[in-house]
């Protein structure tokens, strides 16, 4: 009886430890839902750096972006079994490895309660990318590759950069609507998607330079830069640093203060920063006459600042119920703690504003007086944003779309493209 014991621990140890050194890495795919409604996923799983899991969990039906991904938090794997959370939509998988390490079968909490297999992805079974794009890995700093996407064409080169946490496939489908007459690439930058995702090297210019680099290991000689929504900070960092780099610039609702900062507007993020370090001198200074007399003059404007952002959260509308703002990715967060003042832009640009945005159906349901508040502000807010970037850059046409997306390429796609059309064509 004892050796009969004895063998089946034996057994279940070395299975259970055979399971959890099979090498996990790589794509898993999976369809989530029942009926007409159905998605398919990508579980995309790697080994940290200390002998840990990682991965990202991809909605390829859900978003235009499947290249973003979600962060996939606790992971583990305990021998068959494997759980893993994703905080910032609240869902959690629960399943178990097959015997032959090809497949993972269990359950999916979110709301309610779904089945969800994934398979071990193959070279004949994985799921490719339909956009008409070559992609490779550019060297761009030290142990630092940019994935960048070549969709081709003839003609002056037009490059795209997306907005905070998404990557170059946001613009698939849109990008290479010009190749008729450009030759049309897209940037990811550092810390998304399958670039590199280093500890440190999120500051404006850093990622200014990011491009720069990615733009000389191409060969383009004066690109036009299209950016949308933060990648405006990395417009006008090369328009100021490397005016002679590109001949022009277009910002897809991405000409805010982190883009264009305008003095009488200021803006809570970038003055606080600047606040935090001029209060850390002065505790550090023997002679402080003159950073109480910078500070004393930046009180004022912080003080607006603080007042906006009350008004903000009193209208703003609340995030989901299954969000966890703790899991944003910390290179989103080091983007956000990097920004920097530009004013002096002396390139031709384009900038394009939803005024007011269109925040979906889903925002304020059933409220609809703070739906009119928020409204009401971020329309204010934005126009000011708008006439600063008209007055302060001359060379600028800017232009306001009613109710549009903050993705504007989406919401309003057949104007944007007449807007970037005749602005392109303009450029010598």
């Amino acid at each position: 009886m004892w050796k009969r014991m004895l063998y089946t621990w034996v057994f279940g140890t070395l299975l259970a430890s055979g399971l959890d050194a099979q090498d996990l890495t790589g794509d898993w795919q999976g369809t989530l839902g029942a009926g007409p409604q159905q998605f398919r996923l990508i579980l995309r799983i790697a080994k940290r750096d200390d002998g840990g899991w990682k991965a990202t969990l991809s909605s390829i039906d859900q978003t235009p972006d499947w290249g973003a991904g979600m962060p996939v938090n606790s992971v583990s794997i305990q021998g068959s079994e494997m759980k893993f959370t994703v905080g910032l939509i609240g869902g959690a998988y629960e399943g178990k490895l097959s015997a032959d390490g090809a497949s993972i079968t269990g359950t999916w909490w979110q709301l309610a309660k779904l089945p969800l297999q994934f398979q071990r992805a193959t070279k004949e079974t994985t799921w490719r990318d339909p956009s008409s794009h070559v992609v490779q890995l550019i060297a761009v700093d030290k142990d630092v590759k940019l994935e960048v996407l070549d969709w081709g064409g003839n003609g002056r080169p037009l490059v795209f950069l997306a907005g905070l946490g998404n990557t170059a496939h946001v613009f698939d489908k849109f990008a290479p609507k010009f190749t008729d007459k450009y030759h049309v690439y897209g940037i990811t930058r550092r810390g998304f998607g399958d670039s590199s995702a280093p500890a440190t090297g999120y500051s404006a210019d850093r990622l200014g330079d990011d491009v720069v680099a990615a733009l000389d290991a191409l060969k383009l000689t004066q690109p036009v830069l299209v950016g949308h929504s933060i990648a405006g900070e990395e417009l006008s960092s090369v328009a100021i640093r490397h005016r002679e780099r590109v001949s022009g610039l277009i910002y897809l609702d991405a000409g805010y203060s982190y883009a264009f900062y305008d003095q009488a507007n200021g803006d809570l993020r970038i003055d606080s920063v600047e606040l935090q370090s001029k209060l850390e001198q002065l505790r550090n200074s023997g002679d402080s006459k003159q950073l109480i007399q910078e500070l004393l003059q930046m009180l004022p404007r912080f003080e607006k600042d603080l007042q906006e952002m009350q008004k903000d959260l009193e209208t703003r509308p609340a995030p989901p119920p299954s969000a966890n703002t703790a899991d944003i990715p910390s290179a989103a967060a080091a983007i956000q703690a990097g920004l920097q003042k530009f004013t002096d832009i002396r390139v031709p640009a384009l900038a394009i504003y939803a005024v007011p945005h269109d925040l979906g159906p889903a925002a304020f349901r059933g409220n609809e007086a703070g739906k009119a508040a928020f409204e009401a502000r971020d329309a204010a807010r934005t126009e000011a944003q708008a006439k600063a970037f008209e007055s302060g850059v001359p060379s600028a046409r800017v232009v306001r779309l009613p109710r549009a997306n903050h993705f504007v390429f989406f919401s309003h796609e057949a104007d944007v493209l007449k807007e970037m059309r005749a602005f392109l064509d303009s450029l010598h």
